[in-house]
C-alpha cells in the first residue's frame, strides 16, 4: 500500500494592526539599534499565532474565542499497529533470550549425543552386543520421557507455577518451599523403590523386551547398571520443572551436555576392558552429573528468599491430585511404548536390526528435539495464562507455538530425507560400521523422517492439554489409538519389510494420535481455532515435500558425501524458504511486521 503525505494546514493571516501609534521603546544606552528590524510595543506583546489543531477545532455556539472540544479524528490508512504494552515487549525478549539459551545448549548435548552413538558405533559396531545394550538403554528413554521431558514435568510446572504466584502474592510464609518439603521426599522413596525393583527384576525385564536376542546374560547386566537412572532421572526431573517454573532455563538445558559426557568418558575409559557394558555404565554416570549440574541453581531461589514478616517458614501446601498424576504419567508410558513394540518386533530379525533402527531414530529426531526446546520455554507462560484464566493469551501462545514449530521441523524432515545416506556415512561409517550397516540406517531413517511432524505435533499439543493442571484422560485415549495402529501395522509389515515396515508403523500411529489431539483441542483446554491451524500446518507440508525432492536430486549427482550433504541442505533451505514466502505461512509473519517496522518507507503490495 502507498503511504499518502499528511495534509498540509491552511494558510494562517497575520491579524491587523490597529490604528494607534505604538510607543518608542527607550535605546539601551552602548547598543546601537539593528537596521531593519520592527519595533515592539512596549507594555504589550504580539498575538500568537493560532496551532494548526486550533485553526480546525470547531467553536462552541453561543461563545466567542473559546475553543471547542477536539474533533474526532480518523487516522490515515497508513499508520502503523499499535506498538504492544512494555511488558509484553519485555516478556517476548526474556522468552527469545530463553529459547536461543535453551535451543544453543540443546544442540550442543544433542551433538554429543551423536558423539556418543558414533563412539558406540566406531567400539562395538552394530551387532548382538550393541544389541543387548540398547535392549537395556530402553530403561534411560522410559525415564527420561517419564521424569524429565514429558511426564513428570506437565504435573510439577504448573504446580511450581502456581506456587511462584503464591509467592509474589505474599502468601503466608513460602509456598515454594512448602511444595518442595511435601513433593520431594516423596518422589525420591517412589523412584528409590521403583529402581531397586528393576535392578532386582532385570533377566524378567530382559526376557519380556526382546525374547529372541542372541545374548541376554549382556543385556541383563546392561540394564542393572542402567536402572540406576531411574533415581538419578527423577530428582533431575524434579529439579528441572521447579527451575523453569522459575524462569531459569541455562542450568536444565544443561543437563544433556553433563549426561553424554559421562556416557562418553566411560566408554573411552573402560571400553577395552568392560565392553558394551562400560557404556551402561556411563548412562549412571550421567545420570548423577545431571543432578549436580541443577542442585546449585535450585538451591540459591529456595535460599534466596525472604520469609513472610510473621516469621513462618512453611506455608500450607495443596497436596497434588493423584488423577492427575496418573493421567500424565499414563500418557508418557503409552506414548514411550512406541520403543518396546520397535524392540520387540526387531529382536526377531537379524542382528544388527535394532541397532539400525537406534541410529537411523536418534539421527531424525533432532530436528524434532529442536523445535520443542520453544515449547519447553513457552510452557510456564501458558500455564500461568491458563491459571489466571487468560484463554485469550494462551490461545495465542499456542497458536504461534505450532506454527513455528512445524516450519522447523519440517524444513529438517526434508533435510533428512533429502540427505539421509551423506548423513550416515559421515557420522557412523568407520570402524565396525559397514557401508552395508551405512544403506540400511539411511533407509530406515527416510521412513522414520515422515513421522516427524506427528512426533511434534503430539509434544507441543499435549502440553496444551495439561497446562490447567486438571486432569483429562483425552490424551491417552489418542496415544493409545496410535500404539494400537502402530502394533497392528508393524505386525503386518515387518515381515514383508523389516525394519523399514517397523519405522512406517512408527510413523502411521503417531500421525494417527497427533490427529486427534488436534481434533480435540477444546474449551476444556486451549481453545485453539482447529480449521485455520490446519490449514496453515498445510503449507509448509507443501514446501517440504517439494524441497525434498528437489535436495534429493541434487545431493545425489555428488561423489563426495560432504559435497552432497552441503549441496542438498542448501538446495533444501533455499527451496523451503522461497516457497514459505510464497505461500505466506504464518510463521514468518512477526518477522515480516519487524522488517516493516525498520523500514517504513518500503511498500509492500
Amino acid at each position: 500500500m502507498t503511504v499518502q503525505p499528511p495534509r498540509a494546514a491552511p494558510p494562517l493571516r497575520r491579524p491587523a494592526r490597529s490604528g494607534r501609534p505604538r510607543p518608542r521603546r527607550p535605546r539601551r544606552s552602548g547598543r546601537p539599534r539593528r537596521p531593519g528590524r520592527p519595533r515592539r510595543s512596549a507594555g504589550r506583546r504580539r498575538p500568537r499565532p493560532p496551532v494548526a489543531s486550533e485553526t480546525l477545532r470547531p467553536r462552541r455556539p453561543g461563545t466567542a474565542g473559546t475553543p471547542g472540544p477536539p474533533a474526532p479524528t480518523r487516522p490515515p490508512a497508513s499508520a502503523a499497529p499499535p506498538a504492544p504494552p512494555s511488558g509484553e515487549t519485555a516478556s517476548n525478549r526474556f522468552l527469545a533470550k530463553a529459547a536461543l539459551v535453551t535451543i544453543a545448549l540443546s544442540v550442543a548435548g544433542a551433538l554429543l549425543g551423536l558423539g556418543r552413538d558414533q563412539a558406540l558405533a566406531h567400539l562395538f559396531g552394530a551387532d548382538s552386543a550393541t544389541d543387548a545394550f540398547l535392549v537395556a538403554w530402553t530403561l534411560p528413554e522410559f525415564a527420561a520421557t517419564l521424569l524429565i521431558e514429558d511426564g513428570l514435568a506437565f504435573v510439577l510446572v504448573p504446580a511450581f507455577s502456581m506456587a511462584v504466584a503464591r509467592r509474589a502474592q505474599g502468601a503466608v510464609g513460602d509456598p515454594v518451599r512448602a511444595l518442595v518439603a511435601t513433593t520431594l521426599p516423596r518422589l525420591t522413596l517412589a523412584v528409590t523403590a521403583v529402581a531397586a525393583l528393576l535392578i532386582a527384576g532385570a533377566p524378567y525385564l530382559v526376557e519380556a523386551l526382546a525374547p529372541g536376542l542372541p545374548d541376554p546374560a549382556l543385556a541383563v547386566d546392561c540394564t542393572r547398571l542402567t536402572a540406576t537412572c531411574v533415581f538419578t532421572f527423577g530428582l533431575a526431573g524434579y529439579c528441572s520443572a521447579a527451575l523453569r517454573a522459575h524462569r531459569r532455563f541455562v542450568a536444565p538445558a544443561a543437563i544433556y551436555v553433563a549426561y553424554n559426557t559421562g556416557i562418553i568418558t566411560a566408554m573411552f575409559v573402560l571400553g577395552g576392558r568392560w565392553g558394551v557394558r562400560a557404556a551402561a555404565l556411563g548412562v549412571a554416570v550421567g545420570g548423577a552429573l545431571m543432578v549436580v549440574a541443577q542442585a546449585p541453581s535450585l538451591w540459591r531461589q529456595l535460599r534466596h528468599h525472604e520469609v513472610s514478616a510473621d516469621g513462618s517458614a512453611v506455608a500450607e501446601a495443596r497436596p497434588m491430585d493423584l488423577t492427575l498424576i496418573s493421567t500424565v504419567l499414563l500418557f508418557a508410558l503409552c506414548r514411550q511404548s512406541q520403543v518396546l513394540i520397535e524392540r520387540f518386533l526387531a529382536s526377531s530379525l537379524p542382528a544388527g536390526a535394532i541397532s539400525h533402527l537406534n541410529y537411523a531414530q536418534k539421527v531424525a529426531q533432532m530436528p524434532m528435539v529442536l523445535s520443542l526446546m520453544l515449547c519447553t520455554v513457552t510452557f510456564p507462560v501458558v500455564a500461568q495464562a491458563m491459571a489466571e484464566g487468560d484463554t485469550e493469551r494462551a490461545r495465542v501462545r499456542v497458536e504461534r507455538d505450532l506454527a513455528l514449530v512445524s516450519c522447523t521441523v519440517l524444513l529438517g524432515t526434508a533435510a533428512v530425507v533429502a540427505c539421509a545416506p551423506q548423513i550416515i556415512q559421515l557420522l557412523f561409517q568407520r570402524g565396525a560400521f559397514t557401508a552395508q550397516d551405512t544403506s540400511a540406517t539411511a533407509a530406515v531413517m527416510r521412513v522414520y523422517a515422515v513421522g516427524l511432524l506427528g512426533h511434534t505435533l503430539v509434544g507441543a499439543l499435549v502440553r496444551s492439554y495439561f497446562s490447567s493442571g486438571r486432569p483429562t484422560w483425552y490424551p491417552l485415549f489418542a496415544m493409545t489409538a496410535g500404539i494400537v495402529a502402530t502394533s497392528w501395522i508393524g505386525a503386518l509389515a515387518v515381515g514383508s519389510f523389516g525394519v523399514c515396515g517397523i519405522a512406517a508403523a512408527n510413523a502411521g500411529g503417531i500421525t494417527l494420535s497427533a490427529l486427534l489431539l488436534l481434533y480435540g483441542m477444546g474449551p476444556r483446554n486451549v481453545p485453539i481455532r482447529t480449521r485455520r491451524v490446519v490449514a496453515e500446518l498445510g503449507k509448509p507440508v507443501r514446501a517440504a515435500l517439494v524441497a525434498g525432492a528437489a535436495g534429493a536430486l541434487c545431493a545425489s549427482r555428488a561423489h563426495s558425501p560432504l559435497v552432497g550433504l552441503v549441496l542438498g541442505g542448501t538446495v533444501v533451505t533455499a527451496v523451503f524458504a522461497v516457497l514459505a514466502w510464497a505461500l505466506g505461512i504464518q510463521a514468518l509473519a512477526p518477522v515480516l511486521r519487524s522488517l516493516k517496522r525498520r523500514l517504513p518507507h518500503v511498500r509492500f503490495r
